[in-house]
């Protein structure tokens, strides 16, 4: 058989290898701890899976949903939008409902790139994003993010040969894997640099409910109030626990919004209606759900981040998601997945290695945190003990 070109890209990455790794650590009959997937352990709340439940037994909701019948949900985002971020948008013409936020940022690069356009991603960042990308068959410009300017890139860096065929520019703050968070100033910056390069802006924004200080992050359309370059990505995976259900949705740009709603067509149809009423449920109640769920996340950020440092392994205090972003000792400084393929075969502990997610993720690890405290605790004990061995 042949295949197309564009499938070579994907052919082979590192959390495929370490896929493999966990696969054959199992068969060994090793128990393996697992923080390397950012799938959260926490259960979707009752009350949205009563909703769900009840819709099963409307039978109205066992057709096709098409976009029309997506309207109680788009107008829910709508409210939720405006009750957050104080921004009023249609939601005929400026939301859209997605399977998932990845459907959205692996579709976007089919309506904006032709091929060999760049788009500037973040580097390290979200494997997905780099996907779309290169099943648009475009060109991938990674910005770097380093420590030194915060997990921030610096626009100024680009080199204009690649803005010249640049298309778009990918942010996600709070940011998956650093864990960095950015300002509205920040996104202010990004929006008057997309303009004056005629770029679209995608945020990604899964993470919004997933900080620690009591501070909201901005919304990039609040920096972009007339969503004139914007389109922004939402997901109830991780605010609500409902991964598996697969909702997200897009709000931004309205002709962007038709853009992709025009890609959607042609690829698929929407959840199951009575998995939109669940979320509905989920997107008008109060804060108490997600407020059960960021005291979790920061329990075990402070459990996990003590029992390092009982074990010499210092790492920076995040301020948000559900990860920690870890310098690697000396010794694998510039060798992340030899490290993850090491300590996993030692010790069953499976960690996502910082090459995965970029170049300049290299000589760092991720660790999200999936597992209650104590199961934590088991696994930085057997971190130590590997490290001093």
């Amino acid at each position: 058989m042949q295949f197309a070109d564009r499938l070579q890209p994907l052919q082979s990455n590192v959390f495929a290898d370490m896929d493999i790794a966990k696969s054959q650590v199992k068969a060994s009959g090793m128990a393996v701890i697992d923080l390397s997937l950012g799938s959260s352990d926490l259960p979707t709340d009752a009350f949205i899976l009563e909703a769900i439940a009840e819709a099963l037994k409307d039978t109205s909701t066992h057709g096709y949903s098409l976009f029309g019948s997506t309207m109680d949900f788009r107008k829910a985002v709508a409210a939720w939008i405006q009750h957050r971020f104080d921004i009023q948008v249609d939601p005929e013409t400026e939301v859209l409902p997605l399977i998932g936020s990845q459907e959205g940022t692996a579709h976007l690069p089919l309506a904006l790139l032709n091929p060999n356009d760049f788009a500037l991603l973040q580097d390290p960042g979200y494997p997905s994003h780099y996907g779309g990308i290169h099943l648009a068959g475009g060109q991938v410009y990674g910005m770097p993010l380093l420590a030194e300017n915060d997990f921030l890139p610096v626009f100024a860096d680009i080199p204009e040969t690649v803005l010249a065929q640049s298309k778009m520019m990918v942010l996600s703050y709070p940011h998956n894997p650093t864990t960095a968070t950015a300002t509205l100033e920040f996104f202010q910056s990004a929006v008057k640099f997309c303009q004056q390069h005629n770029l679209v802006l995608v945020h990604d924004f899964p993470y919004l409910d997933l900080v620690f200080d009591g501070s909201t992050p901005p919304s990039v359309l609040q920096a972009d109030r007339d969503r004139s370059v914007s389109i922004e990505f939402f997901t109830m995976s991780k605010s609500y626990n409902m991964g598996g259900f697969r909702v997200g949705f897009a709000v931004g740009n309205r002709e962007l919004i038709k853009a992709l709603r025009q890609i959607k067509a042609a690829v698929d149809f929407n959840q199951y209606q009575g998995i939109m009423r669940g979320a509905i449920k989920a997107l008008t109640g109060d804060r108490t759900p997600i407020d059960r769920v960021v005291a979790t996340f920061q329990e075990r950020r402070d459990v996990m981040i003590k029992s390092l440092q009982a074990i010499d392994w210092e790492i920076s205090i995040p301020s948000a998601t559900m990860y920690l972003w870890a310098k690697l000792p000396d010794r694998y400084a510039h060798n992340s997945v030899g490290f993850c393929l090491d300590l996993i075969k030692s010790t069953g502990i499976a960690l996502a290695p910082g090459a995965g997610f970029g170049k300049h993720g290299e000589g760092y690890v991720r660790f999200a945190l999936v597992h209650p405290p104590e199961v934590l605790q088991e696994a930085a004990t057997k971190i130590g003990a590997f490290l001093h061995n």
